[in-house]
């Protein structure tokens, strides 16, 4: 993983100045790339338009598709970063200015329409009255699908922390918790209060997030769910598929799609 010191600090001190509420830039990140923790005074809209874009906020994490983005209210703490090569949108709106008023991050679908807007304002050539009538449309578009992000909480102690480092290395391990307490030198009984005390769920509930935040890149770049499941720990793709739908909301070949049409919309 490759630490980017900072986002171009001129996209979001310049949104006061532009004569619509949005300001948007653009930026080349290579795999493995990633932004170190920072807040905004603006809102943002991460999106990208080739490649898969990842965020971090405390322990949920979320991928980003060109057919997905993430709404980050102003102040939110939180890492940008990229799976395989990818085009990031700068996307940046006055929260003045802003009628969105969500609370915390959220999902949202980019729909073609809604795609061709976001690059439609990248154009630094339109003129005021238009760039307006655009953005109005833009956040009209805005549709939060219902999903639950998936949180994996590391713990602090070594030993539960060298159990949660091997499963993130290797979703597929299948040893029981007394099996890696062995390996690290606890008992059973000590690892499930350790995970339970500082991850705040139990050993069980922590693996499958672990698993299921590594078949996000899988469901990303369209690999079948037959060998998403097995890449990840799941002796079927049913069993993938309940976990899935159990822990996010929507079953894994909708959490993604062009088409999926969001239940809330709610602010």
């Amino acid at each position: 993983m490759s630490l980017i010191r900072h986002e171009p600090a001129h996209w979001s001190d310049a949104v006061r100045q532009q004569a619509g509420a949005m300001l948007f830039g653009s930026l080349e990140l290579p795999a493995g790339a990633w932004f170190p923790r920072h807040t905004h005074g603006q809102h943002q809209l991460v999106w990208a338009a080739r490649g898969v874009a990842a965020v971090n906020v405390a322990d949920a994490h979320w991928l980003l598709p060109p057919t997905r983005a993430l709404w980050l209210p102003a102040g939110v703490a939180h890492r940008t970063g990229a799976v395989g090569k990818t085009e990031l949108r700068g996307i940046y709106a006055d929260p003045a200015r802003c009628p969105v008023h969500w609370s915390g991050p959220r999902m949202v679908l980019v729909r073609p329409l809604l795609r061709e807007l976001l690059e439609y304002l990248a154009d630094q050539l339109i003129d005021d009255a238009a760039r307006q009538r655009a953005e109005a449309v833009v956040f009209d578009l805005l549709e939060p699908v219902t999903v639950t992000p998936i949180a994996v909480p590391l713990p602090t102690d070594p030993r539960a922390l060298a159990v949660a480092r091997a499963l993130l290395a290797d979703p597929t391990d299948q040893r029981t918790l007394a099996g890696f307490g062995s390996a690290v030198g606890a008992s059973e009984r000590t690892l499930a209060r350790l995970f339970r005390g500082e991850c705040r769920m139990a050993f069980g509930h922590w693996r499958t997030q672990a698993r299921l935040r590594a078949a996000l890149p899988y469901l990303a770049e369209g690999m079948p769910l037959e060998a998403i499941a097995r890449r990840v720990g799941y002796r079927t793709p049913s069993a993938f598929v309940a976990a899935f739908r159990r822990a996010v909301g929507v079953p894994p070949g909708q959490y993604f799609a062009a088409d999926t049409r969001p239940t809330d919309r709610s602010l």
